[in-house]
């Protein structure tokens, strides 16, 4: 009879492992999609913010900015593809990593996923007016309207207000990594530092945020410091999720945690 009980007990801890291993590879699974995800939102965020928007965008010069929009028409056209295609990503990679951490906490995962869709839809609607300078730019009929220098100033105006809305959508930016970084820090699939610097790098978006709507010449002279914890957050992120992945405990470690989990009658009969 003990042999028989025996043999089931461990017919039903091999069965048990089994099940463990099976559920460890679509956590990891999920992890790297998010991590491809991610890169590409980088990528292509990272092009029509550093590389295109500086190109086009002179602030209090009117000429020069509807010059750099005149001369670089197909410039403008792949930015605005380029943020409309990192914004769509992005809706997914909230999906994703919600998958992949609901379970740490669900009230936390879809906040992330709600702050993720709120920056989204800002970023998508501001496109529209960096699209809508280059309208203006290109189409003869506004110079006859307004003239020159009054197209000129209607082409600057359109990209300042995309500047500007481009910093409402950050403060979503900032605001996504919290969650994320509180999810990551409860979890234990992602070193705890940086689930904090994930916080940290939230906190400093807020703070250029604040800056450049209170104190611009101030933000100026600040942006360069305030960019460093964000990047290190957010490159960190990345290069974990693609190539780790998640952490997966160890097999004594998940042991320990089915003893602690175990009812006194599981207890009593892996005593016997």
């Amino acid at each position: 009879m003990a042999l028989v009980q025996d043999t089931l007990a461990t017919g039903l801890s091999l069965r048990q492992a089994g099940q463990q291993g099976a559920m460890m590879s679509p956590p990891k699974r999920l992890a790297r999609i998010a991590g491809l995800l991610y890169l590409i939102v980088g990528i292509f965020g990272g092009f029509a913010l550093g590389y295109v928007s500086p190109s086009l965008y002179l602030p209090g010069n009117a000429a020069g900015t509807a010059a750099n929009v005149l001369a670089n028409p197909g410039l403008v056209r792949i930015g605005v593809m380029a943020d409309l295609l990192q914004a769509t990503v992005f809706v997914f990679l909230g999906m994703t990593l919600y998958l992949l951490l609901r379970h740490v906490n669900k009230n936390a995962a879809t906040a992330m996923v709600i702050i993720v869709a709120i920056a989204t839809t800002i970023m998508c609607l501001d496109k529209v007016f960096q699209f809508a300078a280059l309208r203006v730019a290109t189409d003869a009929s506004y110079a006859a309207a307004f003239g020159a220098a009054g197209s000129n100033a209607l082409v600057l105006l359109l990209l300042d207000i995309h500047y500007y809305g481009y910093l409402i959508a950050q403060i979503f930016f900032g605001l996504w990594l919290v969650p994320l970084g509180y999810l990551a820090y409860k979890s234990g699939m992602f070193p705890r530092a940086l689930g904090v610097v994930l916080i940290a790098a939230g906190a400093f978006y807020l703070t250029e945020v604040l800056a450049a709507f209170l104190a611009p010449d101030l933000a100026k002279q600040i942006h360069p410091f305030l960019i460093i914890v964000p990047a290190v957050a957010e490159i960190w992120m990345v290069v974990y999720l693609l190539v780790w992945g998640v952490r997966t405990p160890k097999p004594d470690e998940r042991a320990r945690g089915a003893g602690v989990n175990a009812t006194p009658q599981q207890v009593q009969a892996s005593s016997i």
